[in-house]
């Protein structure tokens, strides 16, 4: 058995940052590209600017630059602010996990894993 959890982080109510949007984020950052973010993600790019726009709007910052393409292709970069957001919820998810582990072997670490008994998580009978 092994401990799961999902993070979001909400700003006034509203889903501002998850695992699914930081990823996002880090592919931008990664290709310089939201079309190619889009395509390891599978997503449409339509689909991808909006949940930028939409956690942009949630934050109240800007978190990504646009350039238009031209002879040499546009690109998408993370402003500094996208830059720092992306670091720490990377940093503060890596912390989560880490405290998820530790609890869980506090928690779940004497018991039987061959198998889970009826007896109330007692070694000894079935």
């Amino acid at each position: 058995m092994e401990p799961c959890i999902k993070l979001w982080i909400e700003r006034d109510g509203r889903l501002a940052l998850s695992d699914y949007r930081v990823r996002l984020l880090a592919h931008v950052r990664e290709t310089g590209s939201l079309a190619q973010a889009a395509a390891r993600m599978r997503l449409s790019y339509r689909r991808a600017w909006g949940k930028i726009k939409e956690i942009e709007q949630n934050l109240g910052m800007a978190l990504v630059t646009s350039e238009a393409g031209g002879v040499g292709g546009g690109h998408t970069r993370l402003t500094p602010e996208g830059e720092r957001l992306v670091a720490l919820y990377q940093e503060f998810q890596a912390r989560m996990h880490q405290a998820l582990a530790r609890e869980f072997a506090a928690v779940f670490g004497a018991l039987d894993h061959q198998h889970l008994s009826a007896n109330g998580g007692k070694r000894g009978e079935p």
